[in-house]
């Protein structure tokens, strides 16, 4: 059952796969991508006999491009780190990209071509003032792109208030979410680190667009993900699923007791 069969039926829930510095790009330490790339491997396995639906490889580059573009060999490298983790897992196991921090047609085309089943988007509307610069959204030329690639089954979850996007100048949550819905977001990310605040961003959105599933951009725990996933239909789950804090190896016991209380 893909992605978007499986929101609805029951809460979805995507671990995180942190990955070190990719070739091509500043901090790449020459000779470490093996290692990389078997990290990845193990903590997809974790998730995957912990019971997690699926997960999100990540790049943790420390420092982007602010354009939606990604040096081939960075590229090549998250490819070859996809592609291993969906031989590594069972093809109900939902593997998704984002190539950071908004380099999605490069992102597109490797879910499209390693057996992707969806992107996190940073920007897919508007813009957001990030350390990297303003990232500008342009929808247009994605869902060209994803039609040109034949990619229309990669489904698109899109930031609309969390760590990595702000609409810059304000803008209602709300209208964010309607905005990239209208683009063609299949669904909408959000997130806050105070829990009243994203229950109700939650709650405003699923009102006022009933059927576009809403998934939680991190802040959720063992003690809070019961209340946070009554809400929303998945989440993001990443640093209380890690060894030693936020970049520590995904432990499969802790995302067994997570499973166990999201179930």
């Amino acid at each position: 059952m893909r992605l978007f069969e499986q929101l609805g039926r029951k809460k979805v829930v995507l671990g995180m796969i942190h990955l070190g510095a990719m070739p091509g790009t500043p901090f790449y330490v020459e000779g470490s991508y093996e290692a990389t790339l078997e990290r990845a491997v193990a903590d997809a396995r974790a998730l995957f006999e912990g019971g997690a639906d699926g997960c999100l490889v990540q790049t943790v580059d420390r420092a982007y491009s602010k354009e939606d573009e990604a040096d081939p060999a960075r590229v090549a490298g998250v490819a070859n780190i996809v592609r291993a983790i969906d031989k590594a897992t069972d093809p109900e196991f939902q593997v998704g990209v984002q190539i950071m921090r908004n380099a999605l047609k490069a992102s597109l085309g490797v879910a499209k071509v390693c057996n992707g089943s969806y992107l996190r988007c940073g920007a897919l509307v508007g813009a957001t003032l990030t350390p990297s610069g303003m990232v500008e959204a342009n929808p247009h030329e994605l869902m060209q792109y994803r039609n040109t690639i034949g990619a229309r089954h990669i489904k698109l979850i899109a930031e609309i208030d969390s760590m990595h996007f702000k609409w810059f100048g304000g803008k209602p949550t709300v209208e964010v979410a309607r905005a990239a819905k209208y683009v063609g977001a299949d669904a909408v990310s959000l997130g806050s680190p105070d829990e009243e605040e994203m229950l109700g961003m939650i709650r405003e959105v699923k009102r006022a667009l009933p059927g576009l599933p809403v998934i939680l951009a991190g802040y959720t725990n063992h003690a809070n993900a019961a209340r946070m996933l009554a809400e929303a239909d998945g989440a993001f789950v990443g640093t209380c699923l890690e060894r030693d804090g936020w970049g520590g190896a995904i432990d499969i016991e802790r995302v067994r007791e997570y499973m166990a209380i999201v179930r």
